[in-house]
């Protein structure tokens, strides 16, 4: 299966950057006795997928302002996220740690069958405009 992601914003004005990239009370407690890179890391984990509805797939896809505003909450250096690891047993626990605290947990085949069947019950039975029914993945998927 080929994944197809939504583009992050990457402008953010910084009225919009506050709202969105503040941790709140709820964040701070998630944040435990992390330090340094791991940290860093853990916040802009938390904050994307709060904001994205997924987790980061390679660490560019944080867009800059974002990494230095919350770098600066967290009283990291910001150049330390690149030394945060994205295959270690640490990130794997800390996607967990967000997840549990979203509610939230991977999407399973089963999930993805349902996916693919929901618009064939649901919607091309009464969708008749092939231009609409061509938008479906993106519909189904959230974006």
């Amino acid at each position: 299966m080929i994944e197809q992601r939504a583009r992050v914003r990457t402008e953010w004005e910084p009225d919009e950057l506050i709202d969105a990239w503040t941790l709140v009370e709820d964040d701070w407690g998630l944040m435990g006795n992390k330090s340094g890179a791991t940290r860093l890391g853990f916040a802009l984990l938390l904050k994307f997928y709060e904001i994205e509805g997924r987790f980061p797939a390679y660490p560019e896809e944080v867009p800059p302002a974002a990494s230095d505003y919350v770098a600066s909450l967290v009283k990291v250096e910001p150049s330390l996220f690149a030394k945060y690891s994205w295959r270690d047993r640490a990130n794997k626990y800390h996607r967990a740690q967000i997840r549990q605290a979203f509610g939230t947990r991977p999407a399973s085949e089963d999930d993805e069958e349902r996916w693919a069947r929901w618009p064939a019950a649901e919607v091309c039975p009464v969708e008749t405009d092939s231009g609409r029914l061509a938008e479906l993945p993106a519909v189904a998927a959230g974006r």
